[in-house]
């Protein structure tokens, strides 16, 4: 009897399916039912530090290439955004924020250029080059914030044509179709020639050289697609979510958070990014209702501050050494685990 062939797997299918259950979620379900709150304060922010964190994703979880300069980025989009929609009145929302995303791009490229000689540690100190020399441009020259010595702005309503996005459901959809978007396009970006260039890269410097892999153009590809992205998703954080913003608002500490993002999440993984994202948005909130159901007045905000340093830290710290995959990895021993095994129907 011949032996039997074995079945092909269904996890693409599977995972296609869920992200399209998701997305109608998303559309179809979430701008309705849930609250002003949870889509201004919670939905928003998340969709913004999730699209940071793609891109942050693209350099460092694929092309190995570490930045520690992520808040420059989302500054430098959003206020280019800003200033091209000041600087040219007509020019359409989308453009704005695709040349955002560019000038974030170009930037970027700049910055990167030291990962030509620079690697590991000494790449990521020199890329907070970018993250001082960025916030003290805004701060010192007061025409990117259209001569506010603060260096202050208000976003302009979001609109396209006559159509505006000024509910937080409206503003929702918008940042939502943004990060779907782009998320697609980095996804088929990451299956090209070029993500497996990314991927020999951070694995083998040297070997890659060898087989043929253009190291410059890899590596700046890398950054410029990086910062790119993290640049629409600064206008997405300063447009849809905070509607003012200022110098101070991306400073270290936001740099911080998007690499903690893709660590707790998961490094060279799309969908790790967005888990990481949201738990980097839920945990304060759940901490912030544990902690006054427990200690009541006791756990004010500067408790709760240094409480949530400290629990990230240890869960860092804790991933980093028993699973480096992060949140993803145990996503997926669990979608194993739960899923019904598939055998092969043997002949009778």
């Amino acid at each position: 009897m011949a032996a039997p062939t074995p079945a092909k797997s269904s996890w693409p299918i599977a995972e296609t399916l869920w992200i399209g259950i998701a997305i109608v979620i998303a559309y179809g379900v979430v701008p309705f039912a849930g609250s002003d709150y949870l889509l201004d304060a919670v939905l928003t922010p998340f969709l913004a530090l999730a699209l940071a964190a793609v891109g942050l994703n693209v350099l460092t979880g694929y092309a190995g290439q570490v930045s520690l300069g992520s808040a420059a980025f989302l500054a430098v989009g959003a206020y280019a955004a800003y200033n091209l929609h000041l600087r040219i009145p007509g020019l359409p929302l989308l453009v704005d924020v695709v040349l955002a995303g560019v000038i974030a791009a170009a930037v970027g490229i700049v910055f990167g250029l030291p990962s030509l000689r620079l690697r590991g540690f000494y790449l990521a100190v020199s890329t907070l080059a970018a993250q001082f020399f960025v916030q003290w441009a805004l701060t010192k020259f007061s025409w990117f914030s259209n001569d506010n010595p603060s260096g202050v702005i208000d976003a302009p309503i979001l609109s396209i044509g006559s159509i505006s996005f000024t509910t937080p459901a409206e503003r929702y959809v918008f940042s939502l179709t943004i990060v779907v978007v782009f998320t697609l396009l980095t996804l088929r970006l990451l299956r090209s020639q070029s993500g497996r260039n990314f991927i020999a890269v951070r694995d083998h410097e040297i070997a890659a050289k060898v087989i043929g892999v253009p190291l410059l153009r890899t590596k700046l590809l890398a950054f410029a697609i990086s910062s790119f992205l993290i640049g629409v998703a600064g206008v997405l954080w300063a447009f849809a979510y905070l509607r003012t913003v200022e110098p101070a608002g991306f400073n270290l500490d936001r740099s911080f958070q998007i690499l903690f993002i893709i660590i707790i999440g998961g490094l060279a993984s799309l969908r790790g990014s967005f888990i990481g994202a949201a738990f980097i948005v839920v945990f304060p909130l759940l901490l912030s209702r544990i902690g006054a159901a427990l200690l009541g007045s006791v756990f004010d905000s500067g408790v709760l501050e240094m409480s949530q340093r400290i629990v990230i830290g240890g869960l860092i710290i804790a991933f980093l050494i028993a699973e480096p995959r992060g949140l993803i990895a145990l996503w997926d021993r669990a979608w194993v685990a739960i899923r019904p095994a598939r055998r092969p129907v043997l002949p009778t």
